[in-house]
């Protein structure tokens, strides 16, 4: 109860009850330590429509202070009710426009592959579990992508920054390609400050409120994907000064709630680089947070920025939903502080290729659920859990259903097989044997270290398969120069 489902309704509760500046803000109204807003604001206005639905049919349930911890028939179906909304008004259009013009071009004759590849990403078994199960509200994040802009990161769920660096490239080298790039480039920055604007002008526009603001390392909020800014480390000079930046209150303090770096570098057991090492290298004892802070950040620009180069040099339509998968990628393997569900956040584009990466997608689907399975069991849903893997499985191998998705990998079998039976068998002796007392933990990190290994193998892949697009559409690019 008082989890991620509570979080969701006390957001709602905050929004409905209090003036929008104060919905970020610490008061004897808002509690920041009982499950504070920390998503950006695109999200609490979700809340806030949502939070007028439940307060219209149960005012009890978002009533401030007296509805914390509260639980009904009635609350509990408005909330499920929620999730429904975010996926028929959000999630369903997106991806079925994503569709309609990822097929535009093709013939006609690909409409069972179209109707296939709809209900591979409508009825991702992940992001079901998540968003129906976990209450999570990832839908936003598929529903974004056919139609965002760089700023995607900036108001919408923080997660979502991992898209950016792959907006960015894409769109930067689509703007240098035209006859006037810098005329491009400068129409999108505008697009991109004006969005930015709109979304955060209740935070904005309050000059009146100006404050002062700790200093904080400009390197922690770039690890985050957040534009905020903190200096001050004068004292290592002996200087008795310190650099400190003055500006709307409302704004910067939205964004001191963004970025979690106190919670430390991983929580719980995730399949990424920081955790899965952590078994021989203990980070958290032997570096402070602020130098983890600029190892992470090191380590996540390193593994995405080529990936960034080739989008900038080559942007093609594949080379950009490649780049989304890598670019997330490489911020679940390497940023500071990832939840499990972060794995949607690659997943996404994946299931996009699902028709041109269909063994990267099956395999990625296969083992994200297995390193989801930790936080499912302690969810108690184990049973959809092995219901939405099933039925993953019977609609992916559906006939007629995969006419252009053909599997030409010579170890594809084995593969197959090594996979299914590692994952099978984790499974089984994660329900059934107790670990030792010693190693309470023992099974998930077994689980995390697996499933880190089969990322580690997809990322190289993919990042190969990204690169190989820059010599097949050279020779085009070629000629459209010389033109």
């Amino acid at each position: 109860m008082f989890g991620d489902y509570e979080a969701q309704r006390h957001w709602m509760e905050i929004t409905v009850n209090l003036p929008v500046k104060e919905w970020y803000r610490n008061s004897s109204a808002n509690d920041l330590r009982y499950w504070g807003l920390d998503y950006p604001p695109l999200t609490a206005y979700q809340s806030y429509f949502h939070g007028i639905l439940l307060k219209y049919f149960d005012p009890a349930s978002v009533s401030l202070f007296t509805s914390r911890g509260y639980e009904s028939y009635l609350g509990k179906l408005l909330m499920r009710w929620t999730v429904l909304m975010s996926d028929l008004m959000i999630f369903f259009p997106a991806v079925l426009y994503f569709v309609t013009v990822y097929y535009s071009g093709k013939p006609t004759g690909d409409k069972s592959s179209m109707a296939w590849h709809t209900v591979m990403i409508l009825l991702n078994p992940c992001l079901i579990l998540i968003d129906h199960g976990h209450f999570q509200r990832p839908c936003w994040l598929p529903a974004v992508l056919p139609c965002a802009q760089p700023q995607t990161g900036a108001f919408l769920p923080k997660m979502s920054a991992y898209y950016a660096p792959a907006f960015f490239a894409y769109l930067l080298g689509k703007c240098l390609r035209r006859q006037n790039p810098i005329l491009g480039v400068l129409k999108l920055g505008l697009v991109v400050l004006g969005t930015f604007a709109l979304v955060w002008w209740p935070y904005l526009y309050s000059v009146d409120a100006s404050m002062e603001v700790p200093p904080v390392s400009l390197i922690s909020i770039l690890n985050h994907n957040l534009i905020m800014l903190r200096l001050g480390y004068a004292s290592k000079l002996g200087i008795a000064a310190t650099l400190t930046i003055v500006g709307p209150a409302p704004f910067l303090m939205v964004l001191s709630r963004l970025a979690p770096f106190e919670r430390g570098i991983y929580e719980d057991y995730v399949a990424n680089f920081w955790c899965t090492t952590s078994v021989l290298v203990k980070w958290k004892r032997l570096f402070t947070t602020q130098s983890l802070k600029l190892l992470s950040l090191a380590a996540t620009v390193s593994t995405f920025l080529p990936s960034m180069i080739q989008l900038v040099w080559s942007p093609t339509k594949r080379g950009f939903l490649l780049g989304l998968l890598n670019c997330s990628f490489s911020f679940y393997l390497f940023s500071f502080q990832v939840h499990e569900k972060s794995i949607l956040l690659p997943l996404l584009p994946a299931s996009f290729l699902a028709l041109e990466e269909p063994f990267v997608f099956r395999w990625l689907i296969y083992f994200a659920l297995l390193s989801m399975f930790p936080l499912v069991r302690r969810d108690n849903l184990v049973l959809p859990y092995g219901a939405l893997y099933g039925l993953f499985v019977l609609l992916y191998y559906a006939p007629d259903g995969r006419k252009n998705a053909k599997e030409t990998d010579c170890f594809y079998s084995i593969l197959k097989s090594f996979a299914l039976a590692c994952s099978l068998f984790l499974h089984v002796i994660y329900m059934t044997i107790t670990p030792p007392d010693k190693y309470p933990f023992l099974f998930e990190a077994v689980i995390m270290m697996f499933c880190f290994s089969q990322f580690v193998w997809i990322s190289i892949y993919l990042n190969t398969k990204q690169w190989a697009l820059s010599k097949t559409s050279s020779p085009v690019d070629a000629k459209k120069k010389s033109l």
